[in-house]
């Protein structure tokens, strides 16, 4: 019966997850029909699946696409880890510490309102054009909204139970370890789910912009040597990654809220 419980919001979570890549091949060929004029530029899902899967040179473009996919997945999960722990700790600091949270909290609103790939030159001369200045880049995408995101769920802790931590001599530190941490998983949770697809963009960005490697790198060299299967099957991977790591936290956060929050893991 309990496991019963912990599948059930599961099944619920990966369900839409299924319809919306459903959805999202039926908007892909409904777009090709409504737009003829792409032409050869545009391939349909059937297309990318030749080029992938069943085409005489598939098992070639496997490995030149994989390959690069397994550059950028490297790069945005060093990103993800690396944003959304500096967002945890410096949420925690600013609510720790609220006058730093008054001092700097509108300078990081400032420098999330500038565009990335305005500062990627300075990124990339600060940091380098390596592994460092691509996770920088992932790392600033993921950052700032998982900070906003974290510093909410911190602030709604109940009262009363960091009052009674404050009253039998702890300190305000150990009632934010003990009583707001746990109170904001499903902010940190949700924070998590919507910085993965953010981390595949920086990664991408920062390939891009920064490394000349991996698939933000391929997916600028295929557009001028006409490789308009490789553009798209690379798009798709992309696009089916984003949807998969979305589900995989999905499903962490149903398993640990059922665990640590069951009221919240049943919302």
């Amino acid at each position: 019966m309990r496991t019963l419980n912990v599948l059930r919001p599961i099944g619920r979570f990966l369900l839409p997850l299924v319809v919306s890549m459903i959805l999202l091949v039926l908007l892909w060929y409904g777009f090709l029909e409504l737009y003829p004029q792409v032409g050869l530029v545009g391939k349909s899902p059937g297309d990318v699946w030749t080029y992938l899967v069943t085409g005489p040179t598939s098992g070639n473009a496997r490995h030149v696409v994989f390959d690069e996919m397994r550059i950028t997945l490297k790069d945005a999960l060093i990103g993800f880890g690396a944003g959304l722990g500096a967002a945890l700790a410096v949420a925690a600091l600013f609510i720790g510490v609220p006058a730093v949270a008054q001092a700097f909290m509108p300078v990081a609103m400032l420098l999330r309102s500038v565009p990335l790939v305005a500062i990627t030159p300075i990124i990339v001369l600060v940091f380098g054009r390596g592994l460092l200045g691509v996770t920088v880049m992932a790392a600033i995408v993921v950052f700032f909204p998982a900070l906003v995101i974290i510093m909410t769920g911190l602030r709604s802790a109940p009262r009363q139970a960091t009052e009674l931590v404050v009253a039998y001599g702890g300190s305000h530190w150990t009632a934010l370890r003990m009583v707001a941490i746990p109170a904001a998983l499903p902010s940190v949770f949700a924070a998590a789910r919507i910085s993965v697809p953010g981390a595949l963009i920086g990664a991408l960005l920062g390939e891009w912009l920064g490394s000349g490697k991996g698939l933000g790198a391929g997916l600028i060299r295929a557009i001028p040597t006409f490789q308009y299967n490789r553009l798209w099957a690379s798009i798709a991977l992309v696009t089916v990654v984003s949807v998969v790591a979305y589900a995989v936290v999905g499903v962490l956060e149903n398993l640990v809220l059922a665990r640590f929050a069951p009221q919240r893991g049943r919302d």
